[in-house]
């Protein structure tokens, strides 16, 4: 499908005496003696306005061929390619649908364009965002055509677009395998290899590419990232130099070459190539990247050398062991590392602006048949497509490529381990339970969200209580989700999988807030979702220097302080070396002055009784 489009002064005389002669076209193929005339006639007049680029014109043509003959697949697949060059992707994946519909009740007749159809419908989905639908519709036209080469270059962007590198790789190939100067299949095989750390195939991958095809921006682009990722900053700002030798504009490519001068430690030319990039835009991420280049330059202490010459570095990472707390207020150094990871993964999905009541309206109003798995155990699976239409009604708030981003992430992290055979079936009970509990709302609104979804699987339908052996399967499934550093325990072999007694509300949540065997770092985290925007005052984090925002961490002896992510991750100045370090958190900067007043209070009447 062409995305070129002529634009046409529609407020001139030529446009208007155009539309009037196309107008009396029209009228001329409706006239004709038979609908079957009248529909060849509004097509071929289609065909032309399509050819000279004349997409909205042409659309109108098509529509009315499609009502002359609803069952004939061309109209349709013509009228969605018109909605997808005018940016109609719901409306383009709508006809597209339509001529799928017609080919079943047309027959063979019609099988030569199934692929494109369902190659275009895919490239449609992917527009709303929809890529798991797409990857179907891409997986279908190279079965029906195993050597449309574009049907699996599109279906191994896809796979990579959702973070399923090894099938992309494999999907890639082949379409590089059919057609070895597809420049773009290689530039897609580097990104994926690129993904999966094999760096030195990713290079030459995106070589072949640019090779191919000299000024392959995406190629280019993208091997500057590789070359960022593996600390050769001067290839790096290379690479994007050659992209702005292609598009002048290409403001990302600038400021990355920004960061990577910086990088290769040429501060002035760094300088220069962020003023250029603030010639081409104001965007939000130029500040950020100017205040993160800031921060590196000035407020990050120099390596000092110490007595043996050796240059000793800003901070140490201390052993868990050393990492004491003065009370249990303090949270955990590990459970903070397991939340703040969560928190990132809810932040990246958007989950928590998901109020978790239309978890429960999804469960009132989906209806899924029950199958059953390999084992024997009814359940409500769906496929992975099927489910993303469901988080698109949830994360209905997001752009397309914005909720492209949450699918990948919930699939790598959600759908990967509940899909451990790769059979592409997910349980949509156990899904919604696994998502309760960093959806929006209160932590009990959660818990009980989560009790329902359990009890809205087959298994436990109907009797208000759920088998205790399914919530501890659930149990081990969400911390294999959500704290894998911590394995997967064998909850089931502890407590026993050959129990049959069920188990109450109540009782699930005594399991659920159990730190060990449950999910009892819901607390930490929901301390984060309600702290992680509060700053204190002027106090910056010890090691990266950077302002405290959330918690802070104060050690008792030494006086410095710790962001939550220094504190989560063991590291303390190195200037301030001792055997074990003891820290007290702080909310606000109001709960560290009620105390700093009780120790003043305290120090006080202890000075008045020595006085006595």
């Amino acid at each position: 499908m062409s995305e070129k489009r002529i634009i046409w002064d529609e407020s001139g005389n030529d446009y208007a005496q155009f539309v009037k002669e196309l107008g009396v076209l029209r009228a001329r193929a409706d006239a004709s003696r038979s609908r079957e005339e009248a529909f060849d006639g509004q097509m071929a007049i289609g065909r032309v306005l399509y050819e000279h680029q004349l997409f909205r014109e042409a659309l109108v043509s098509f529509k009315r061929a499609c009502e002359l003959q609803p069952t004939d697949i061309r109209p349709h697949f013509r009228a969605g390619n018109c909605n997808y060059v005018l940016g109609k992707h719901k409306e383009a994946k709508e006809e597209f649908l339509l001529a799928l519909d017609a080919a079943e009740i047309g027959g063979n007749q019609w099988a030569y364009l199934l692929p494109q159809i369902h190659v275009n419908l895919g490239i449609s989905l992917e527009g709303e965002g929809m890529v798991l639908s797409a990857c179907e519709n891409y997986r279908e036209a190279a079965i029906l055509c195993p050597t449309h080469f574009r049907a699996l270059k599109l279906l191994g962007s896809a796979l990579f677009g959702v973070g399923e590198y090894r099938a992309a790789e494999k999907a890639l190939e082949e379409a590089i395998f059919l057609k070895s100067d597809y420049a773009d299949a290689h530039c897609d095989l580097g990104s994926a290899l690129h993904a999966m750390g094999e760096d030195e195939r990713a290079i030459q991958e995106f070589q072949k590419a640019i090779d191919l095809k000299t000024g392959h921006v995406d190629a280019l682009y993208n091997l500057g990232g590789l070359y960022m990722d593996m600390g050769r900053y001067q290839r790096a700002s290379e690479m994007y130099t050659r992209v702005l030798s292609v598009c002048p504009n290409n403001w990302r490519a600038q400021l990355n070459k920004a960061v990577a001068l910086f990088g290769a430690g040429e501060s002035d030319d760094a300088k220069k190539a962020l003023k250029e990039a603030f010639k081409m835009t104001n965007r939000v991420e130029l500040h950020d990247a100017i205040a993160h280049l800031k921060q590196l330059q000035k407020k990050r202490p120099k390596l000092k050398a110490n007595a043996g010459g050796e240059v000793e570095a800003p901070f140490i990472i201390v052993e868990p062991s050393k990492f004491k707390r003065v009370d249990t207020r303090t949270t955990p150094r590990q459970d903070l590392a397991n939340a703040l990871e969560i928190r990132a993964f809810q932040r990246l999905t958007r989950l928590s602006r998901c109020e978790v009541e239309l978890l429960k309206k999804e469960m009132n109003e989906t209806d899924v048949p029950v199958s059953y798995s390999g084992s024997g155990i009814p359940e409500k699976s769906i496929r992975k497509a099927a489910l993303e239409v469901i988080l698109r009604r949830l994360l209905h708030f997001l752009k397309p490529e914005t909720f492209q981003g949450a699918v990948k992430v919930i699939n790598e992290r959600i759908l990967s381990v509940m899909d451990g055979s790769g059979v592409g079936r997910v349980d949509l009970g156990m899904f919604f339970a696994i998502l309760a509990p960093i959806c929006g709302s209160s932590s009990d609104k959660r818990k009980r969200i989560v009790f329902d979804a359990l009890m809205w699987r087959p298994v436990n339908e109907g009797v208000g209580q759920i088998r205790r052996v399914d919530a501890l399967s659930y149990m081990k499934l969400l911390r294999a989700v959500y704290i894998p550093s911590q394995g997967v325990s064998e909850m089931l072999e502890v407590h026993g999988d050959d129990d049959t007694s069920v188990i109450s509300f109540p009782e699930f949540v005594v399991m659920f807030d159990d730190p060990d065997w449950g999910f009892g770092i819901m607390s930490t985290l929901g301390k984060l979702e309600i702290k992680d925007r509060t700053r204190h005052g002027n106090h910056a984090c010890s090691v990266c220097r950077y302002p405290v925002i959330g918690s802070r961490f104060k050690e008792v002896k030494a006086h410095f302080s710790l962001c939550n992510q220094c504190y989560s991750e063991g590291k303390v100045p190195s200037s301030s070396k001792q055997d074990e370090y003891r820290f007290r958190e702080y909310g606000t900067e109001r709960e560290a002055m009620k105390d700093k007043c009780m120790f003043f209070n305290l120090h006080s009447k202890n000075s008045s009784e020595d006085d006595l």
